[in-house]
């Protein structure tokens, strides 16, 4: 599947993006622990896909003010699998080595299930991840059932992050309460991802 993906990668051929309702692309990704993770390892669960990239203003904003970790922290309790993912490329902004990833994720006590570091950018380019944040929610049955920015307030200030109306949580309550999800897509805001050339 790599070779496929690289080779249209390299023939310029486009990757079809996500769509809200449709099954998300199966991925593997390795952590910063050396551990490697298959998302069709999580069908029945809710998963949450978060790009981020620490330096950005936007990223800072949900992690300074708590909002992020607050989150993790609520929702990993209700079984959800939350996955960080970080898609700077080497020598760009945001990249970490695992060491890194670990240590930034402890400084801001962080409580994702991992951290992918996707420095290739193949699973950030197989969901057209445009920003950091960029949020994905996954139902228990695999389909994609948010997709875009945090919340409604697409300023970088941390304060912000306490009024605003929050989709991931909104679609992850839904998805366990069976209710619909009236906001499924939405422009994301942030920073880009630094992918490499």
């Amino acid at each position: 599947m790599k070779k496929i993906i690289a080779l249209l990668l390299i023939t310029g051929i486009a990757l079809a993006a996500p769509k809200v309702g449709e099954m998300a692309p199966n991925f593997t990704g390795t952590d910063s622990n050396g551990k490697t993770h298959q998302l069709s390892d999580f069908k029945g669960k809710r998963v949450v896909l978060e790009w981020v990239n620490f330096e950005c203003p936007f990223v800072k904003k949900h992690y300074k003010s708590g909002n992020m970790q607050a989150l993790q922290k609520k929702y990993t309790t209700e079984d959800v699998v939350w996955l960080s993912v970080n898609s700077s490329a080497k020598g760009k902004q945001g990249y970490l080595t695992a060491e890194e990833a670990n240590s930034s994720m402890k400084e801001r006590n962080a409580a994702p299930t991992a951290m992918l570091l996707d420095s290739t950018g193949e699973i950030g380019k197989m969901y057209n991840a445009k920003t950091t944040p960029h949020m994905f929610v996954i139902n228990t049955e695999g389909k994609i059932v948010y997709m875009g920015a945090i919340d409604d307030n697409d300023s970088s200030n941390p304060e912000d992050a306490k009024t605003a109306n929050n989709y991931v949580a909104t679609a992850l309550d839904a998805i366990k309460s069976g209710s619909a999800i009236t906001v499924a897509s939405t422009d994301p805001y942030g920073c880009s991802v630094k992918y490499g050339a």
